[in-house]
């Protein structure tokens, strides 16, 4: 450790207190997650549902496409309606319908002020009673709340069916007709949209919140901001202000600028001969361009279910490839390149810190993954296509098809040859890198790159640990392990590091420098990231204590991103280090995009669905995906892009970039990104948010809302960004794709850079 030894110090406390608020929170939540009634039954003991028939219906759900078919807990897709709040405001409106009909004889709506109110706390009283027997497991329901139940039930047996009268409202949801075929399965469905929305009207017993802290707002029950929503809401800015404060004083007082050292005169990286792992990476590299492509069309194409429905400029398409296939398939490409690019910058890193050498069949490890890759991607997209089609078998849908949960669909199966798959790729890194601790000289930067080679292996496999009919709460408490804490906690680790070993093999910048950024930036994204996972549950079932940690933590995330602008220039800065740097220009200028959407798409736009009181307003709005696309895109997907170019620049001898298509492309994806926010998705989002606000979540997600004129305008001029997207991305793919017919043309095996130039 050395001189290093404070900063080892520093960043395990906080591993093992930030990953000890998590565990505590994990068992918090296992213990109190909302009940599944044994049985619902009615007060004359007419029994309604079981345990059994709800998460029946929760694995028809998940045989639909889940979260993209509309959203559970605000959790989903966003064309259709979050289908609890929904199926909520749908029972009270048909209870206070059947109350006024059995007590005055007409509609509730025509009834005078003064009875109205009589019928509404009467509502009030029934639905926020918690009537859950604690020793039996049995809730009892009223006769006419069991009609409003049985009302509500026949709508959704309706849609999701093909029955005529509802197919426009199909059409306005982007539903397929037929989107479940079994009547059977859609009586279970019923059962389990029944049960999120008493989950999320049911009063917590000894409390006065609900199961969900009160979300979703429906003015009907008096659903609306907890008191502990409104404190720790505040709270998490008062954290984010004391966060920045602190940042700036340990950054004037601690910072120490290292003095730069003599760039060598041609690049280090350049200088030594190809090892046959890395002349096999190029069609790791296509892969990533070509799934890219691919992901965008998607995007483009589901985009446009939200103002035809169930056809494509008049096409009929809906039937074989709907809005949940393709959403599914969009979400899931965007994981697979994105994840396919850092493993080929880790494979082409391998024999750089090896000295210059493969291990022993390091080749062969290299093409064997690629090819299980390729498996992987074909046979989950197959398994989807089969799933949502309802080819497949029902007992075949979660682990051959269609797991239902966002950013996780693919069957389960799949997901463990991509475990098995990481884990092979950290083997192969491992092989190249364990070999370099015997070396001399300082090894914390290498140690810290392995670390975090380790977490990304190992740590995608906390999705493993639900299974198809386990508690949605506790599902989506190890879903977001995977979903927020690999992806944003552990490749943002990888990637620093990556970038700081590379830079300093490339003696741009001191090791030492690089080291003391690289521990103390992973010090600062794990103190926040870590718990900061409980962010995306406040709602999800859980208790007051989760909201408290995930509300404090999560807004200690933005913290670090204030300074990526310094982070941008520094970036920015080194192409004029040397003559020779200019052949990597475009790859620099992708990490200073990361950086810029970093800050922008993680942090400002993160910060806004952030706050408890802000998300329970517009979670499941489409100013989610402002800040996914951002993010997600902006740093994750830039990031990849930018170490595809890297590792195409050296690895295609005498590779130069060609500046119009890098323009056209750099500049594309910028743009598009831009107009594709600012024109379309944000202001819908805002739109949606007063609608939440005044009129409750139901009715920002309702059909009547969404086909407005104004909102139906704004989807189409999303087309406009989503075609300057199209085009930058395309240019990237011709960009790779120019690489890869050169490395084709050039014999094989000599040097590369300035060597194989002068060749």
């Amino acid at each position: 450790m050395g001189e290093y030894k404070k900063l080892w110090w520093l960043l395990g406390v906080v591993l093992a207190i930030t990953f000890g608020i998590l565990g505590w929170s994990g068992v918090e939540i296992y213990k109190q997650v909302p009940p599944i009634p044994e049985k619902v039954v009615t007060v004359s003991d007419k029994v309604l549902m079981t345990k059994e028939g709800i998460l029946d219906g929760q694995t028809a759900w998940q045989s639909t496409g889940g979260m993209q078919v509309g959203s559970i807990w605000g959790h989903g897709s966003y064309q259709a309606p979050d289908w609890t709040s929904d199926w909520l405001h749908r029972e009270l409106t048909a209870w206070l319908d059947l109350g006024a009909q059995q007590e005055y004889g007409m509609p509730f709506a025509q009834l005078s002020a003064d009875r109205q109110a009589v019928l509404q706390a009467q509502l009030k009283t029934e639905y926020r009673r918690n009537t859950l027997d604690a020793n039996t497991g049995i809730v009892t329901v009223t006769d006419r709340r069991a009609q409003a139940m049985a009302h509500t039930a026949d709508y959704y047996k309706k849609l999701y069916g093909d029955d005529p009268e509802l197919q426009q409202t199909r059409a306005n949801f982007a539903m397929k007709e037929g989107t479940l075929p079994s009547a059977e399965r859609r009586h279970d469905l019923t059962n389990f949209y029944f049960w999120t929305a008493w989950a999320a009207a049911t009063e917590r017993p000894n409390s006065h919140v609900t199961y969900t802290n009160n979300w979703p707002h429906e003015p009907l029950i008096d659903n609306k901001p907890s008191a502990s929503n409104v404190i720790w809401s505040i709270a998490s800015v008062v954290v984010l202000l004391a966060g920045i404060a602190f940042l700036v004083w340990g950054w004037a007082f601690l910072h120490r600028e290292e003095p730069e050292p003599v760039v060598p005169k041609e690049d280090p990286l350049s200088l030594g001969a190809l090892t046959p792992s890395q002349r096999a990476l190029g069609k790791y590299l296509f892969l990533v361009v070509a799934l890219f492509v691919f992901q965008v069309l998607l995007g483009g194409f589901t985009a446009h279910y939200t103002v035809e429905g169930q056809t494509f400029y008049g096409i009929d398409v809906s039937q074989w490839f709907p809005y949940s296939l393709t959403r599914t398939w969009h979400l899931q490409t965007a994981l697979f390149w994105i994840a396919t690019g850092f493993l080929a910058a880790g494979l082409f890193l391998a024999p750089v810190i090896n000295g210059g050498k493969d291990p022993k069949y390091q080749k062969l490890g290299v093409d064997v993954l690629f090819w299980a890759l390729v498996v992987l991607v074909v046979g989950s997209y197959i398994g989807n296509f089969l799933a949502i089609k309802h080819i497949m078998p029902e007992s075949l849908n979660f682990w051959l098809g269609h797991q239902g949960y966002e950013y996780l669909e693919l069957g389960r199966i799949w997901q463990i040859v991509k475990f098995l798959g990481l884990a092979f790729w950290l083997v192969l890194m491992l092989r190249g890198m364990l070999p370099a601790f015997k070396k001399e000289g300082d090894k914390n930067l290498l140690a810290l790159l392995a670390a975090s080679t380790v977490a990304i292996g190992l740590f995608y496999g906390t999705g493993l640990f639900y299974g198809e009919r386990t508690h949605i709460t506790i599902m989506e408490y190890w879903r977001w392990w995977v979903v927020h804490l690999w992806v944003e906690g552990f490749f943002e680790v990888f990637a620093t590091t990556a970038l700081a070993f590379i830079f300093s093999s490339m003696g741009l910048v001191s090791k030492r420098g690089a080291t003391i950024a690289s521990l103390a930036s992973a010090s600062l994204f794990m103190l926040g990231g870590v718990p900061g996972t409980l962010h995306h549950l406040y709602f999800a079932g859980t208790t007051t204590p989760v909201m408290a940690i995930g509300a404090s933590f999560s807004a200690l995330e933005v913290v670090p991103l204030i300074v990526l602008g310094y982070e941008a220039w520094e970036n920015w800065r080194l192409k004029a280090r040397a003559p020779w740097m200019e052949a990597v220009r475009w790859p620099l200028m992708c990490f200073v995009a990361v950086a810029f959407w970093n800050m922008l798409g993680a942090g400002v736009f993160g910060f806004m669905v952030n706050p408890p009181i802000s998300l329970y307003y517009i979670q499941g709005l489409n100013t989610t995906p402002v800040h996914a696309h951002a993010a997600l895109f902006g740093v994750y997907g830039f990031l990849a892009i930018g170490f595809t170019l890297l590792v195409l620049r050296y690895v295609v001898p005498g590779f130069q970039f060609n500046e119009k298509v890098m323009r056209t492309g750099f500049w594309g994806l910028n743009l598009g990104l831009v107009l594709m926010i600012a024109t379309s998705l944000l202001p819908i989002g805002i739109i949606q948010f007063y609608a939440s606000v005044t009129e409750g979540m139901w009715y920002a997600r309702s059909e009547e809302f969404m086909q407005q004129p104004i909102l139906q305008t704004l989807r189409w001029v999303r087309t406009f960004g989503d075609m300057v997207f199209i085009v930058g991305a395309f240019a990237i793919f011709w960009q790779v794709v120019l690489g890869l017919i050169q490395s084709r043309g050039r014999k094989v095996g000599v040097a590369y850079g300035s060597t194989a130039a002068a060749e």
